[in-house]
């Protein structure tokens, strides 16, 4: 990690959850739990921020101890950010029935699987369920049904919509995205199986811009670390910028550091040096 250039003090951390925060188990390791641990005691706040829901994040935010009303995370890809102890919300941006039916249907034509959660639950139309569904459903800890469109309720409202397939499948269908899509969301990649469609308000970056405003937090005191396509933005708004070591190359050119991967406790590597002022 280069450290000729001493960022600014840190007094909020955001922390991207998965291929960052938790190594490829998807765990948390000791080293990156005492390493938050002493920088909370040191006053740093520390936010997750994911494209999980809630309650993706909600075991690893108890292992931790955040929680409580002077505690929020960032989910969904920014389209909720969360009082974590009265679970009212900063930052909401719902995706609607029709949103659905016309994502689902670009989907279709593609030849991709396709997902939709509404806070509670995961839906697909596809009856061949994606084995990245199941796995997310498992991650998400969130139940998982099949349903057709016209067995919906048109009222249902959405967090996150996705496309989802094998990587070499999914990258094919990207370069075949329709502009309707583009021009109506914003699309990206949160892991190389997973294609995330969210309102072009949210984002990882404008939503800690937010919550960082509702703290009262100057972007220069914010770190943010990341290693997909999805935390380009939050890395872009944080005065302290860190890549993972397995990050994609877009990542590593926008950050200002880089520290190991996170199969070697990269981010309790980078807290230890940019936060905490260690050498180890």
């Amino acid at each position: 990690m280069d450290m000729q250039h001493r960022p600014d003090s840190v007094h909020l951390v955001a922390i991207d959850m998965d291929g960052t925060l938790l190594n490829p188990a998807h765990q948390l390791t000791p080293r990156v739990k005492q390493a938050i641990a002493a920088a909370r005691a040191q006053g740093v706040r520390v936010v997750l921020a994911s494209g999980r829901p809630v309650s993706g994040l909600a075991p690893f935010l108890s292992e931790l101890g955040i929680e409580g009303d002077a505690e929020f995370c960032i989910a969904c890809n920014g389209a909720v950010v969360e009082n974590l102890g009265s679970g009212q919300r900063v930052v909401e941006y719902p995706l609607s029935f029709e949103d659905f039916m016309f994502c689902e249907r670009i989907a279709r034509d593609l030849g991709i699987h396709f997902q939709a959660m509404d806070g509670l639950r995961i839906y697909t139309p596809n009856q061949d369920i994606s084995i990245y569904t199941v796995a997310d459903s498992h991650l998400s800890h969130a139940p998982l049904s099949y349903r057709r469109g016209e067995d919906m309720d048109p009222a249902m409202q959405f967090i996150k919509l996705m496309m989802i397939d094998e990587p070499h499948v999914l990258d094919a269908a990207i370069k075949r995205l329709p502009s309707e899509l583009t021009d109506r969301f914003a699309v990206l990649k949160s892991a190389p199986f997973f294609l995330e469609v969210f309102d072009h308000r949210a984002g990882k970056g404008p939503s800690l811009q937010k919550l960082a405003k509702h703290l009262g937090v100057d972007a220069a005191n914010v770190m943010a670390l990341g290693d997909q396509e999805n935390d380009l933005t939050m890395l872009q708004f944080a005065g302290t910028s860190v890549a993972m070591g397995n990050a994609i190359e877009a990542v590593k050119q926008t950050a200002r550091f880089e520290t190991a991967t996170n199969a070697e406790d990269g981010v309790a590597l980078a807290i230890e040096r940019l936060v905490l002022g260690g050498s180890k």
